[in-house]
């Protein structure tokens, strides 16, 4: 992977993302991001090259793509991003950090991130374009779908299953065996006991 890794988006998530890939021992080729006036500037010494209206000629040049923008909430952006570059046939790299632990018997989908000190354990699946942020736990025979975000520190506990497009807030713990339907929030810190239907925005009491 001579040229390196091309990352498309230049915002703070891109910072975490750049220490993984290094962590990792791959490239960055260089960083695009849907702002012009970025363009000619360098995230963590790494040009940013250009914007998103070169986004597909740039991910060919490249030796590969990592959509690198950050998800709170809903996944419209990344979801967007990833079908542009699949449609013409650019499949996003997967990445895990060099101090995550993810078994080998765990699955990780193309284009999907997995961060420092996070763990993926066994008979475990991860979608695709997704986000495994620091120190989460992801533990054994757990389904999350695509585009989903699992923050720093959240906890998914055995045989979870979690629909597509959603997000899970740094510091929650979804229970052994609950499942969350597809673009659902649980908002930092919540504990979730118990089934929850699809679209559920679920924030912590104060």
């Amino acid at each position: 992977m001579s040229k390196g890794v091309l990352l498309i988006g230049a915002g703070g998530h891109a910072r975490s993302c750049i220490d993984v890939i290094e962590s990792a021992g791959l490239r960055v080729f260089g960083l695009i991001d849907r702002d012009p006036t970025m363009v000619g500037g360098d995230v963590l010494g790494y040009p940013v090259l250009g914007s998103d209206c070169e986004l597909l000629k740039l991910a060919k040049d490249s030796s590969g793509a990592l959509i690198t923008v950050g998800q709170i909430g809903r996944p419209k952006i990344r979801v967007s991003l990833y079908e542009k570059l699949t449609s013409c046939g650019v499949v996003p790299l997967s990445v895990s950090a060099s101090t995550a632990r993810v078994s080998r018997h765990a699955s990780i989908g193309n284009g999907s991130i997995v961060m420092h000190q996070a763990l993926v354990n066994a008979g475990a699946r991860v979608g695709v374009n997704c986000i495994i942020n620091t120190g989460a736990i992801v533990e054994h025979d757990v389904e999350i779908g695509d585009h989903c975000h699992i923050a720093i520190g959240a906890v998914i506990g055995g045989g979870v299953r979690i629909g597509a497009g959603s997000f899970v807030g740094a510091g929650a713990i979804i229970s052994h065996g609950v499942s969350i339907g597809s673009n659902s929030i649980i908002g930092a810190g919540c504990v979730v006991m118990s089934d929850c239907p699809a679209e559920t925005f679920m924030k912590r009491s104060a």
